[in-house]
């Protein structure tokens, strides 16, 4: 414990200027004042490489990452046959919720417009090819396109779909392998950890790439661009927070807990949550808090690193919207059609992205790569926000889990009603220890 306390004190005495956080903000307010004192220089060909170089190296990794978390995520439902129905009920209620947080993502996108007014247009030579495929293929080979004709063709030509379509094949055949593929389990859950590190490392380019987007951006398209950016963060923490307050609110009364006095208990890993940018890092202590307050230990067990996979409201409402935005922003237009099978390749994309911080920004380069890969570009303009949404996507993630495992131990019976109203209304101290007798 001593030990675990003297590392969270290294860390607070981290450089300032080490920190990722604080190179992204000096990255977005250089470029900035880069665009708008010198558009001419911030319009060069180089500045602009820094944002799109960076970009492509998160497309890099999309296709390995895709593979390995949507295989793992479906191969480990097998660990819910250990409790039966819980499983069950914990998959449906993370789908019915997930869609929720879509819809309403796409829902504001379209009421709002926030990338509506943007001064930018898509670049003529770097949309024309995708505008030309687009206009030549029918809907029977949108279909067809899906299936790829081998299984390494899927990787070599990074089509998200046809990566997609093979992994959940891949990803039911090793769950349908029971024990006999733990081995092979465990090699994709570590390929997974690499490629998370190679993110990692890809992320450390991140205020390289922030200063040329956000330099060419304004160069480009004005300082006006800021009131469209700014726009977005704030369309999206207010579409966060009403998903929360609403949605969630409202099947936590049906649960017969309150949603306010619910993150009022679980504040303390929030603000983990808030420092890290990552749900995962605040993963242990809402596990233990939630059996202190009366939920099923095996419920918790199953349900909440389930949820890391398959509950990532803020994600969800994120990749939505900030597609959207882009494509105003850009000014190419998205059929209801679109939007439809968005939601669907959404569904799927979000998958595994809750515990590596920034990997928001990667499903949405997945998504709009399925959907319509001319938007790919216009992910350098979201860019050097990201770090601002990713705070949201995180906090909504880890509350919506909270929530999540709550509402199934009632659903199971197994929610202890004492300890719930012990917890929330704060006549116990959460952090006493003395709390911690589990139920189940």
């Amino acid at each position: 414990m001593a030990q675990g306390m003297s590392g969270a004190a290294t860390a607070v005495k981290k450089p300032f200027y080490k920190q990722l956080y604080v190179q992204v903000l000096f990255a977005i307010v250089l470029g900035g004042l880069l665009g708008w004192l010198s558009p001419e220089l911030a319009k060069n060909d180089w500045i602009k490489a820094l944002g799109d170089g960076f970009v492509k190296l998160i497309k890099m990794a999309i296709a390995p990452i895709i593979f390995c978390t949507v295989v793992s995520g479906i191969s480990h439902i097998q660990d819910a046959k250990k409790v039966g129905r819980v499983g069950v009920k914990a998959l449906v209620y993370f789908e019915i919720i997930s869609t929720f947080a879509l819809v309403i993502g796409l829902l504001v996108g379209n009421i709002v417009e926030p990338g509506h007014g943007f001064a930018g247009k898509p670049d003529a030579n770097a949309v024309a090819s995708f505008a030309k495929q687009a206009g030549e293929m029918k809907s029977i080979d949108f279909v067809m396109n899906i299936i790829p004709d081998t299984m390494v063709g899927a990787f070599a030509k990074g089509d998200i779909l046809q990566v997609l379509f093979f992994s959940i094949l891949f990803g039911f055949a090793l769950m349908a392998l029971g024990e006999r593929g733990h081995t092979l389990r465990q090699t994709v859950d570590d390929v997974a950890h690499a490629m998370f590190g190679v993110i990692a490392i890809i992320m450390k380019a991140a205020p390289i790439g922030a200063f040329g987007a956000m330099a060419y951006t304004i160069g480009r398209f004005g300082p006006q661009a800021l009131g469209n950016l700014l726009g977005l963060i704030a369309t999206f923490y207010v579409t966060a927070l009403l998903f929360v307050v609403i949605v969630l609110g409202t099947v936590a009364r049906l649960a017969g807990f309150s949603i306010f006095k619910f993150i009022a208990y679980i504040k303390d890993e929030l603000l983990i949550v808030l420092g890290t940018s990552s749900s995962e890092s605040a993963l242990p202590q809402l596990m233990e808090k939630l059996e202190r307050l009366g939920c099923s230990k095996s419920v918790v067990g199953l349900v909440v690193p389930t949820g890391y996979s398959f509950n990532l409201d803020g994600t969800n409402i994120y990749m939505t919207l900030a597609t959207l935005f882009i494509a105003q922003a850009l000014g190419v237009h998205l059929t209801m059609g679109e939007q439809f099978v968005i939601l669907g390749v959404a569904m799927l994309t979000s998958k595994g992205a809750s515990g590596i911080t920034g990997a928001g920004f990667i499903t949405l380069a997945a998504t709009l790569a399925a959907i319509r890969p001319e938007l790919v570009p216009g992910m350098a303009i979201v860019l050097g926000i990201d770090k601002f949404m990713s705070e949201c996507r995180a906090l909504t993630n880890l509350t919506g889990n909270g929530v999540a495992a709550v509402v199934v131990s009632w659903w199971e019976g197994e929610l202890d009603r004492t300890k719930l109203n012990a917890g929330l209304n704060r006549t116990v101290d959460p952090s006493d220890v003395e709390t911690a007798v589990t139920t189940g």
